[in-house]
């Protein structure tokens, strides 16, 4: 109890000095910086020093050993948390962010979660909540698939990486690092409908502006989230309007919308590279593989041997890249609690392409 009473006083006065001393849209770039990852694949950009990118590499020889991934740099930027630290997670049993969040409440920063109930019951979640961390399961029907962290409002930590050995070992993933105080507040006042109102899926009235969409240093931003934003329309307008290119990876395609949306373009001359999940193709559960293949398309299955090809992006013009936890499917669109980031920065997108190469290079061929 006296850690609580001093957590709750210590979170009150920072959040006194935070709203004094950062009100800017961004950190420098050196103030909350975090090594890389030696066992990832790691991209950051000297014209957008606001964001950093990982992505997994399941083949890599420290992956064996469960190191170096990027979870490593998730941990440190909560190691580096002074005020908050807010955490959305679809499934958890990483030692390393378990640890990192409870040094932090430990040292008096304010630790809140919310999570999918059907994934509490491990012992990682077990030990955060005899720590004294509050955990709110989401009792819901549909999924509470976000996986984000939010650090002292001004980081956001987000992706496709379910924060668990698989997910950042053996998966195919990608976890981003936004420093934005804008970005911070969207995915905060969405933890707070969760952790606070307990309003989940098709449940919740968001009271968020809609649209959110930000420029940061010159690159255009958009954030949905689901079921409220219904992301799905925006993700076939983009396609739809795509003028040269299309490549996407895909854990979970089963949307009748984006799929003929992709046949459509590629009708019309645009050139369409797409590989999808094995174990979900094989599953039989809608999906879109068999479809866009009779159409004449030049999609694959992964060939990832250690686990999931986990990643829900779609590339466009090389110059678009969407990305988050939600899976192009009609239950992320529906009920599941989701986040989508669409970036509007070449750069960015030519770090996503090359992921995309290196999955369809490891891809089983036609």
């Amino acid at each position: 109890m006296k850690n609580r009473l001093a957590a709750r006083s210590h979170y009150i006065l920072g959040v006194i000095a935070f709203t004094l001393v950062f009100s800017s849209c961004a950190f420098p770039a050196t103030e909350l910086s975090t090594p890389a990852p030696a066992g990832s694949v790691t991209a950051s950009f000297p014209s957008t020093d606001w964001l950093q990118i990982s992505f997994t590499d399941p083949t890599a020889l420290r992956a064996h050993d469960y190191e170096g991934g990027p979870d490593e740099a998730l941990a440190a930027s909560i190691d580096q948390a002074r005020l908050t630290v807010d955490v959305a997670a679809y499934s958890l049993n990483l030692w390393s962010i378990r640890d990192a969040l409870i040094h932090a409440y430990q040292r008096g920063v304010v630790v809140r979660m919310v999570m999918e109930s059907d994934n509490m019951d491990v012992q990682e979640v077990q030990q955060i909540l005899d720590a004294g961390i509050p955990i709110i399961g989401d009792q819901h029907e549909g999924l509470m698939h976000d996986k984000f962290v939010v650090v002292d409002r001004s980081v956001v930590w987000t992706g496709s990486m379910n924060y668990t050995v698989g997910g950042a070992y053996k998966d195919n993933n990608n976890l981003l690092s936004i420093r934005s105080s804008q970005v911070a507040d969207y995915y905060t006042q969405e933890f707070e409908e969760m952790f606070t109102h307990r309003l989940f899926g098709p449940d919740r009235i968001s009271n968020i502006t809609n649209p959110k969409k930000l420029d940061i240093n010159g690159t255009a931003i958009e954030i949905y989230f689901s079921p409220e934003d219904k992301p799905g329309a925006r993700i076939v307008e983009l396609i739809k309007g795509a003028q040269k290119s299309i490549n996407f990876m895909a854990y979970s395609f089963t949307s009748n919308e984006i799929g003929a949306a992709i046949v459509e373009r590629a009708k019309a001359g645009v050139a369409v590279l797409g590989v999808f999940d094995g174990s979900q193709v094989t599953s039989g559960q809608g999906t879109e593989y068999d479809p866009l293949k009779q159409a004449g398309l030049d999609v694959r299955l992964d060939g990832n041997q250690t686990g999931l090809m986990h990643h829900k992006v779609i590339i466009i013009d090389k110059s678009i890249v969407i990305t988050g936890s939600y899976n192009f499917t009609a239950s992320a669109e529906e009920n599941n609690d989701e986040n989508v980031l669409i970036i509007f920065n070449s750069d960015v997108a030519a770090k996503y392409l090359e992921e995309f190469q290196r999955v369809h290079d490891q891809s089983e061929q036609p």
